[in-house]
């Protein structure tokens, strides 16, 4: 009953933004319209939660950051309250593993919430957290896990999951020796799995090319870049500049990593305006991935809303892409043409699906809607 409340609740709140206009031809709509749709895939996905994951992973986290996301750039109630019930059905715990990564993304929520001066918020669970996951031993951080885990923060995904938090934590807390801690182990994972030549990321070790008959490469002869692992990197990338103080010594890396992906991430875009699930070799699947696209999108769009990056050569990028994501979603509110869970690319349809789709494309929602 609980939950059928909160959907109609949901629904109310979508019938009150007087749009009429389709999904179709959205990059020349109203920014009413975009909200419409964002709260379109805000009830569908409250309404059909993944049953068989707990409520604390990192798929229910990374939606939940499209959510946040949602509601700083809208500031609609319907955005606050899916955060805050999510928060305390949660107890406003992380998940399980305070070694991984993964594990502290649905924190995001609970940081914005606090920082809105949300009383019912309990931030303990989250402080554990981070003080184990940087500061304890654990044997990824020595190189003593298996042939994958050899430091920790070993996949390029992670970059999103725990980075983007820390920064804003330690805004919060107004001490930079989380930020110390958190270049530290980027840099780890940079180092390991950047591609200079390309200007991409391996989605983990096992793509990296090491010059023997074994190196895994695509049909096309290109290495192999996953879209959304890179888009992983690039929102993250948005999201921690956002939160970095401007004097931050080390920001003119992360500033200067973000302009080169960016550029990249533009050279590569389809036609079509999607990407695809293998950035380099985009013959290999007939259409676009809503996933990989919505952090793209975010990311350029963030970029040009915030002036790293030049308007007359990116914005025609982002409401092209726009528009092709836009037709992603369904008339009922779900976002489709979302690859499966995994870490290297693989097809998707139109009716695939999954929560971290819905919340990348409210995160593309979220910057697109500010754009001039």
């Amino acid at each position: 009953m609980k939950k059928i409340t909160q959907y109609l609740l949901l629904i109310l709140a979508l019938c009150c933004l007087n749009a009429c206009t389709t999904t179709s031809n959205l990059a020349r709509t109203s920014n009413t319209t975009i909200e419409k749709v964002m709260l379109k895939a805000l009830a569908w996905q409250e309404a059909n939660p993944i049953q068989e994951k707990t409520p604390t992973d990192w798929t229910n986290g990374a939606y939940y950051t499209g959510v946040m996301k949602a509601h700083q750039a809208t500031k609609n109630q319907a955005f606050y309250d899916a955060m805050l019930n999510m928060g305390k059905r949660n107890q406003w715990k992380t998940h399980d593993r305070l070694f991984h990564a993964d594990d502290i993304v649905i924190s995001n929520a609970y940081l914005h919430l606090k920082n809105l001066g949300e009383k019912e918020v309990n931030l303990e669970p989250t402080e554990r957290f981070i003080q184990a996951h940087l500061y304890e031993p654990q044997d990824w951080k020595v190189g003593k896990g298996n042939k994958e885990q050899v430091i920790l923060w070993w996949w390029c995904d992670a970059l999103f999951m725990a980075p983007p938090l820390l920064t804003k934590y330690s805004l919060m807390k107004n001490d930079t020796k989380y930020l110390d801690e958190m270049h530290k182990y980027y840099m780890e994972c940079y180092g390991l799995l950047f591609d200079k030549e390309e200007n991409l990321f391996y989605r983990d070790n096992r793509f990296l090319q090491k010059g023997t008959i074994d190196d895994k490469k695509e049909n096309n002869g290109k290495k192999i870049f996953w879209s959304r692992g890179n888009g992983w990197v690039f929102a993250g990338l948005a999201m921690m500049l956002e939160d970095m103080p401007k004097n931050y010594q080390h920001r003119p890396f992360y500033e200067d990593l973000y302009k080169k992906m960016a550029a990249k991430i533009l050279q590569v875009q389809p036609e079509d305006g999607l990407w695809r699930t293998s950035l380099l070799a985009p013959e290999n699947f007939p259409h676009g991935e809503a996933s990989g696209s919505g952090f793209h999108t975010y990311s350029l769009a963030w970029g040009v809303n915030n002036g790293l990056l030049d308007e007359t050569i990116y914005k025609p990028a982002i409401l092209k892409a726009w528009k092709s994501l836009a037709e992603c979603q369904q008339e009922n509110g779900k976002i489709g043409w979302v690859q499966n869970i995994g870490f290297d690319p693989k097809p998707a349809d139109k009716d695939s699906w999954q929560n971290f789709g819905t919340g990348a494309f409210l995160m593309a929602c979220s910057e697109v809607i500010k754009l001039k």
